[in-house]
C-alpha cells in the first residue's frame, strides 16, 4: 500500500468520526430547555420544597422539549437527585403518559391526560429540592423521555424505581437539563 492510500484512508476515517460526531450535537437532536432552569446553576427558591425545614414555594419548573424521534407516542418526565444519601438517590417528580402532541409543561402546570406517580416524598406531585443541611451541592436532573408507547400500564402508586425502569425500557430518546441546590 502506498503512503497516499494510507493517508487518504486516515483522512476518510477522521472525516467520518468528525461528521458522525457532529450529528450527535445537531439541531435535530432531542432536547429539553427551561425558562426557569439555567443549566448547572442554582435553582430558584420557587422550585425548592416547602417542608422538612426547606422554605421554597415548591413549584415545578417550566420545561419544553423538541425534536422527538420518529415513532414517539408519548413522553415522560423524571426529576431525580443522584446525590441524595440513599442507594438510588431521590425521586422528586415523575410524570408519564404525556401525549405526543404536547411539547411543554408550564411552571406549576399539569398536563391533561398525564399521570403523576409517587415520589420519594410519598406524594403524587412535584416535590422540590430539600437535601440534608451541610450535604453539599446536589444535582437535580430533569429528564424528558420520548417513549415508543402511548401509555404505560402503571398506577399513581407505582414505586419510583419501577416507573423509571419501565420508562427506560420504552425510551427512544432522552434529554436532561440539570439544576443545582445546596442547603447550608
Amino acid at each position: 500500500m502506498s503512503k497516499f492510500v494510507i493517508i487518504g484512508c486516515c483522512f476518510l476515517i477522521a472525516a467520518i468520526c468528525i461528521f458522525g460526531g457532529l450529528k450527535a450535537f445537531s439541531a435535530d437532536t432531542f432536547q429539553v430547555t427551561s425558562q426557569n432552569i439555567i443549566p448547572h446553576q442554582l435553582l430558584n427558591k420557587a422550585h425548592v420544597y416547602n417542608a422538612n425545614g426547606c422554605l421554597g414555594d415548591n413549584i415545578s419548573p417550566q420545561l419544553s422539549w423538541s425534536n422527538a424521534p420518529q415513532g414517539t407516542q408519548s413522553f415522560a418526565i423524571i426529576c431525580h437527585d443522584p446525590d441524595a444519601p440513599r442507594p438510588h438517590g431521590w425521586y422528586h417528580w415523575l410524570v408519564v403518559n404525556i401525549p405526543s402532541s404536547i411539547n411543554q409543561i408550564s411552571a406549576g402546570g399539569k398536563i391533561k391526560g398525564a399521570l403523576e406517580t409517587t415520589t420519594d416524598f410519598n406524594q403524587t406531585v412535584y416535590g422540590g429540592p430539600c437535601p440534608p443541611p451541610g450535604h453539599g451541592i446536589h444535582h437535580y436532573n430533569f429528564t424528558v423521555y420520548a417513549l415508543d408507547v402511548s401509555q404505560l400500564n402503571i398506577s399513581s402508586q407505582t414505586p419510583p424505581l419501577e416507573v423509571e425502569k419501565l420508562v427506560k425500557s420504552h425510551s427512544l430518546a432522552q434529554a436532561t437539563i440539570t439544576g443545582l441546590y445546596e442547603r447550608k
